[in-house]
């Protein structure tokens, strides 16, 4: 993965220390022996997260190694639950807030999934802890407003991912004859170069479970209306039923039929892999894919590249994910200890490091990210940033549901347009 100060050569030593602390957790949780009691409740603090596997699970690991340093007076229980890029997670959580029992703090998207759980009630205000801690000028003033409602913040944010990136095996598209070095500038060219890679003989764009299909669609979105008409979308002044969002939609509909057909058994993982081992090209995945192939020892520029959506150059599709503080937690004492971790340089690089994001800290020194780190630091400060449908950023969660539902009847063989962007729009509506 990156080449931060946690560099590759500590991981193995900081991969049995994640162990470790997560052995303890469970069996501080409910294998207690007579002499291994649970700790006190003041000093036990559960973190909810999807975080579960993958680089997502190694950087949770460096941020509780980070957090035990800064506060080792409190116990981290890991509350993760794995599945559907936290559609699992979501559920349960809802469940626990509904019943009264929330963790101590969970993991939410920046933007309208948060204000869903403000609006609720559910999570508590951090004004205080900002004001304490000088997070208005840590964070970026648009990242701040994308956490607050009314002016108050709710959460903390621990680093920022980028939706619209291409993965791509150069090996690949150079056995389809083209140029690995080339960058396309619309759809329609790249869908050139998808039919190219199809008269090869390998599958043109690797593709997984419905999320990943609207983490598809909402780049072809971005790609044909551009970054103002896009962001219309979510605030209405961009008409869902126009002729421009039937344009992106026959696009998605046509990069469908040049993806794998076992997509919907898959979770992102799957996908990209299958570019990694040279079974497919392409991959449109946020930029935490960059973990998978850097652990799989490739060097960007010779064993992949990457580069922004066709059609999306100068955008840059943003989710954040953040922290909270529930209302009514049990140990709100442990919870703001790891917020403050969260919201430290150290906890915000070392979690960067094995994530693949940026940190949302201003003043973290960008020469110890990656080569890909850097540049999308670059494009969140030069680009016109927009927010992601498919990770929580765009749309609440019931408009999110509704549309996923949609996108899944039509991948799964309904095929006609007309009808979806009709339950887009409908969904869109609410």
């Amino acid at each position: 993965m990156t080449t931060t100060a946690h560099s590759s050569r500590a991981r193995p030593a900081r991969r049995l220390t994640a162990l470790a602390v997560t052995v303890a957790a469970l069996l501080g949780v409910g294998a207690c022996t007579p002499d291994q009691q649970p700790a006190p409740p003041g000093e036990r603090v559960e973190v909810f997260t999807w975080w579960a596997s993958g680089s997502e699970k190694l950087g949770l690991d460096a941020l509780v190694e980070v957090f035990e340093e800064q506060h080792p007076d409190v116990s981290f229980v890991n509350g993760a639950v794995a599945g559907g890029a936290g559609s699992a997670a979501k559920d349960l959580l809802d469940s626990r807030l509904a019943a009264g029992d929330p963790p101590d703090t969970f993991q939410a998207h920046a933007g309208a999934e948060l204000a869903d759980y403000v609006e609720a009630g559910q999570v508590a205000d951090l004004t205080d802890l900002y004001d304490a801690e000088d997070l208005r000028d840590a964070f970026p003033a648009e990242l701040v407003a994308r956490l607050s409602v009314d002016g108050r913040v709710h959460a903390v944010p621990s680093n920022i991912h980028r939706a619209n990136v291409v993965w791509a095996n150069p090996d690949v598209l150079e056995a389809a004859g083209l140029d690995p070095d080339a960058r396309y500038a619309s759809v329609d060219e790249w869908l050139v170069a998808l039919e190219a890679v199809e008269a090869s003989g390998r599958t043109p764009l690797a593709l997984a479970t419905t999320w990943t299909q609207v983490h598809l669609l909402e780049t072809v979105l971005l790609a044909e209306l551009g970054p103002q008409a896009y962001a219309g979308l979510w605030d209405g002044s961009t008409d869902w039923a126009g002729v421009e969002v039937r344009a992106a939609l026959e696009d998605f509909a046509t990069l469908l039929t040049y993806s794998n057909a076992d997509r919907g058994g898959l979770d992102w993982p799957d996908a990209t892999q299958r570019v990694i081992d040279g079974e497919a090209a392409f991959n449109v995945m946020g930029d935490w894919a960059v973990a998978a192939f850097e652990s799989a020892g490739l060097e960007p520029g010779r064993d992949y590249v990457h580069f922004p959506v066709p059609g999306t150059d100068g955008a840059f599709d943003f989710l954040a994910d953040a922290f909270t503080l529930p209302v009514d937690a049990s140990n709100p004492d442990g919870a703001r200890a790891w917020l403050r971790t969260v919201a430290s340089a150290e906890g915000q690089a070392a979690l960067s490091a094995e994530k693949g994001s940026i940190p949302a800290r201003l003043d973290v020194d960008p020469d110890d990210l990656s080569s890909y780190q850097r540049s999308a630091m670059a494009s969140f400060a030069e680009d016109t940033v927009v927010p992601s449908l498919a990770h929580g950023a765009a749309a609440p969660a019931a408009t999110l549901t509704a549309m996923t539902a949609a996108v899944g009847r039509f991948t799964e063989g309904t095929t006609d347009v007309t009808a979806l962007q009709a339950e887009l729009a409908a969904a869109a509506a609410g």
